[in-house]
């Protein structure tokens, strides 16, 4: 065999080799250089999409008359447990608020917490707990407030009748919640929607309990505070002590029948002020725990490693367009929501309005935290046309990697709308390939004896 073809047949194997070694293919783009008109494709497929083999399907809509509220938000399924990451569970983020069951099987949806109960309102936040149970919140809080609650379906598999909606308010602060996100030690990370405010820990004094009642009976909340503006060594200053008890600093925080106001705690021990922080997820990498949290009124993407306790600034303005070879300026305006795909890399949505409304991916190369080195920079995944509309809650199947959920929420329209995006698997290395890939080998080695001889 001519030695060149040898050669290239084997690249091609190993080169196969390596697009297995790949968990999805969603990072497989060309980046869109603009946003998509406002106006300009369906709602019902609403997406310009970066690679032409990627495919959208609307699996609800909430057409009118419905039995749904409006506005859904944030997405998470059920991770644990009987039929593991057949249902996706989002909050209804309205002043009557509650939360949708979505069955991905049948593509079908229920309210299994009816708005308004318990005088939820502003739902937002959506995650599922280490213990099996799911969790949100209400994005609204102000002085002299009685929300700002964390609430728990203990039971999100039930039957919504028999649905259990407890107020888990207890030992944390009432704050404007969005993102929540749980370590690999169970510390729940949670964020005060507000400019001008805090990113919080909350240590249980029971991390492995199997059940709601115990772990949020008792526990310590901490805010971050950076040693020199926002970035750089960081501590965890405590709020309250173990029990969950405000400290001597704080005490001035409490508030009467309820659990104590986080912002003004945070404030008392100067905790750093964040711009309106929203969203937030953890990446595992080589590089540690690294919790990324969505700054929205400065535009800014912030990475805080958990291992390291350093904050880095992950994106900006300042960052470079992949599609354009220049900062990305102002096209990137609003971060609001984090996802993170099968690979580990981080997708930025942004708080806008269809014509204007994108999901950015932040090419980390080395998962370090930041989009400094040589090849990184933020690359626009998608865009939203519906007009007024937001993109939201997107959700990267952890069961199905090449599958994705979005929300589209207040279309002008008043159609909410659950996308579900597909990308092609990565394609297999296939058994006559090996074989043919051992018997080049084999050639080789005869036609390197024959050489000897």
């Amino acid at each position: 065999m001519n030695k060149n073809k040898l050669t290239l047949m084997l690249s091609v194997i190993f080169a196969s080799q390596g697009v297995l070694a790949n968990n999805t293919t969603f990072d497989d783009f060309t980046p869109l250089t603009s946003s998509v008109p406002a106006g300009s494709l369906p709602e019902t497929a609403p997406l310009t999409l970066s690679n032409p083999a990627f495919s959208q399907q609307a699996i609800v809509i909430n057409n009118s008359p419905t039995n749904f509220g409006d506005n859904w938000d944030m997405i998470d399924t059920n991770r644990t447990g009987p039929d593991a990451g057949r249902y996706l569970f989002t909050p209804y983020e309205t002043g009557s608020a509650g939360v949708m069951r979505v069955d991905t099987l049948t593509n079908s949806a229920e309210t299994i917490v009816a708005p308004g109960t318990q005088g939820f309102v502003s739902g937002d936040a959506s995650r599922w707990t280490p213990w099996g149970s799911y969790l949100t919140a209400e994005e609204s809080w102000g002085t002299g407030s009685s929300k700002g609650r964390l609430f728990e379906i203990t039971n999100p598999l039930a039957a919504a009748s028999g649905i259990n909606f407890v107020n888990r308010t207890t030992s944390l602060p009432n704050v404007s919640h969005e993102g929540l996100a749980f370590d690999s030690a169970n510390n729940l990370y949670f964020i005060d929607e507000a400019n001008g405010a805090s990113i919080y820990k909350f240590t249980s004094s029971a991390p492995n309990a199997n059940n709601g009642n115990d772990f949020f009976a008792a526990g310590q909340t901490f805010a971050l505070k950076a040693a020199s503006g926002k970035t750089g060594a960081f501590s965890w200053e405590a709020l309250t002590d173990v029990n969950g008890a405000l400290l001597a600093s704080t005490v001035a925080a409490d508030l009467t029948g309820s659990s104590f106001d986080g912002r003004k705690a945070a404030d008392l021990v100067g905790a750093t002020d964040y711009n309106r922080p929203e969203d937030m997820d953890i990446q595992l990498s080589a590089n540690g725990e690294i919790l990324y949290v969505a700054t929205t009124t400065d535009h800014e993407v912030y990475a805080i490693n958990l291992s390291t306790n350093a904050v880095s600034l992950f994106a900006n303005r300042n960052t470079l367009d992949l599609a354009t070879g220049v900062a990305v300026g102002s096209a990137f305006t609003n971060p609001d929501n984090i996802a993170i795909d099968a690979d580990g890399n981080i997708y930025v949505i942004e708080d806008q309005p269809g014509g204007a409304a994108d999901v950015w991916m932040g090419k980390d190369l080395n998962k370090d935290g930041d989009l400094a080195d040589s090849g990184e920079g933020l690359a626009r995944w998608t865009s939203l046309s519906t007009q007024g509309a937001e993109p939201t809650g997107l959700y990267f199947d952890i069961f199905n990697p090449n599958v994705a959920y979005i929300n589209v929420q207040h279309a002008n329209s008043d159609k909410d709308t659950l996308l579900k995006i597909t990308a092609p698997a990565p394609v297999p290395l296939p058994a006559a390939v090996w074989l043919l890939g051992s018997g080049m080998l084999g050639l080789m080695g005869i036609a390197r004896r024959r050489q000897k001889a």
